[in-house]
């Protein structure tokens, strides 16, 4: 399969695509004055400890309090080794308003909410990632074959002695023992450096910040299956090739410095796919479509056949659209980062056997997602409820903002619906105060609709109140926006 990536790097934003056999699969976005916090060590300060939630608010510097669970609280020294320790009866075992606390954010704040924190601290490098306070040597489940998968614990376990905890990446098949010891040697030397930072730190302090977008990438995604990295900034090429020089020399020369002119996401006019990630509906080949709705809660996504009307008869129908609609979910999944409950509505299907091919047809289609994924099996009213791990905020939410016009509630009223609230206004004003006329300022299509299908209501109430209503359009006004003026 080919797999590039391609970094396009401008002083105020890095974006990243990954794109398979010409396709975009995942985008990655960064901007300077919003970089993901995800990964990110802080000195914290426990503001406020809740016994009732079993959990804390920290103070971390940010606008919001980050949420700590009592879960995600290391226990207190001398009882980490201990198999069976004591059972916490409260968070306030573990901490105290005021304490000052080692913390790393595990998800980034999204829409409301807050970061998640944790105290178990993780330090990722190219080959391993370590957890000063674990235990033992875990070997990425993607990493299939058995010898391998002891061949690295094996060595894992012999270099780091059994200090911390090890989980072998999946980059780390087939690569030689110097390179997983000097990744090991390097995550111990850095944890020591956080420490110590951490220790001298002040509350609400940035302790230990994880890579920039362009390396990070290099980090996360680059392997043997990719067969190149497209970078169109020199200083960002100068600093990706040393970042794989020392991590990484055998794959050096696959970055490549992209210096054509056309800007390189329109290489597989990525931006265009941007403006439909952004979109609700996604059309399928067939002339079916998918409807996607996104809450804080959670997502659905609705399938329908829209204008395929298939060849044989209803079932095959609906069973091709449904076995299309899962390829088209998977990587419509990874390409929007959709995190956190996913509720999927599949036309329904009678035939047993094709549910079973298209809840299967949806694995082996997220079976190349770096983000973590769960498919429960098909519900009693035919709905396929999955996870999918969230650590950064959806492509949605870092492009765009709540509608100004509807409030995020994805519709307006209607010009007569807003008609008959003026109308209401006229009213309550011309009961409470007295005037020489009133005048209505109002969108365009409220006064063409008052001035046309609502005249004769308009001077009904003109007569009822005995008084003028003059109208004046508002080019700046919303839809739904209006005022009554006393003149």
């Amino acid at each position: 399969m080919s797999i590039e990536i391609l970094v396009n790097v401008t002083p105020r934003e890095s974006r990243a695509a990954l794109v398979e056999q010409g396709v975009v699969q995942e985008l990655y976005i960064e901007r300077a004055n919003r970089r993901g916090l995800a990964g990110n060590v802080y000195k914290g300060r426990a503001s406020r400890v809740l016994p009732g939630m079993q959990a804390a608010f920290i103070d971390i510097g940010l606008d919001r309090a980050a949420f700590l669970h009592a879960s995600d609280i290391a226990p207190p020294p001398g009882l980490e080794g201990e198999v069976e320790a004591p059972a916490m009866e409260s968070v306030r075992d573990l901490v105290n308003e005021g304490d000052a606390i080692l913390v790393q954010v595990l998800k980034d704040p999204l829409g409301t909410k807050g970061a998640r924190l944790t105290t178990y601290v993780t330090l990722p490098s190219r080959f391993l990632v370590f957890m000063p306070q674990g235990r033992g040597v875990g070997v990425s489940a993607r990493i299939e074959s058995e010898a391998e998968r002891a061949r690295l614990r094996a060595a894992a376990l012999e270099f780091s002695g059994g200090r911390g905890g090890w989980i072998v990446r999946t980059a780390a098949e087939q690569v030689e023992i110097e390179a997983l010891r000097a990744d090991l040697l390097f995550l111990e030397r850095l944890w020591d450096v956080v420490r110590e930072r951490g220790n001298r730190a002040q509350a609400g302090e940035l302790v230990h910040e994880d890579l920039a977008l362009p390396l990070r990438i290099l980090r996360d995604l680059l392997g043997e299956q990719v067969e190149r990295v497209l970078v169109d900034s020199p200083a960002a090429h100068a600093q990706m090739i040393g970042f794989t020089r020392t991590f990484m020399p055998a794959l050096a020369g696959r970055i490549e410095l992209y210096d054509g002119k056309r800007p390189i996401l329109d290489l597989y006019a990525i931006d265009d796919e941007i403006e439909r990630a952004l979109d609700r509906k996604v059309p399928l080949k067939s002339g079916g479509y998918l409807m996607f709705d996104q809450t804080e809660a959670l997502t659905t996504i609705d399938v329908n056949t829209g204008a395929f009307v298939g060849h044989r008869n209803l079932e095959d129908t609906i069973y091709r659209t449904n076995l299309e609609a899962a390829v088209a979910i998977a990587r419509q999944l990874r390409l929007r980062n959709l995190g956190g409950i996913i509720i999927v509505d599949f036309i329904d299907m009678q035939d047993p056997e094709h549910r079973r091919q298209v809840l299967e047809a949806l694995e082996r289609s997220l079976v190349g997602d770096h983000a973590k994924t769960q498919i429960s099996a098909v519900s009693a009213l035919g709905l396929v409820e999955m996870t999918r791990k969230r650590t950064r905020e959806s492509l949605e939410h870092q492009l765009c903002r709540p509608c100004p016009s509807c409030g995020s509630r994805g519709f307006v009223k209607t010009a007569e619906t807003v008609a008959y609230q003026v109308f209401r206004e006229v009213l309550r004003q011309a009961r409470q105060f007295d005037f020489q006329e009133l005048l209505v300022l109002a969108h365009q299509d409220v006064i063409e609709l008052l001035l046309d299908e609502e005249s004769a209501a308009l001077a009904e109430l003109e007569l009822e109140i005995g008084k003028p209503i003059r109208l004046q359009v508002e080019a700046l006004y919303a839809e739904e926006q209006f005022d009554v003026v006393l003149v």
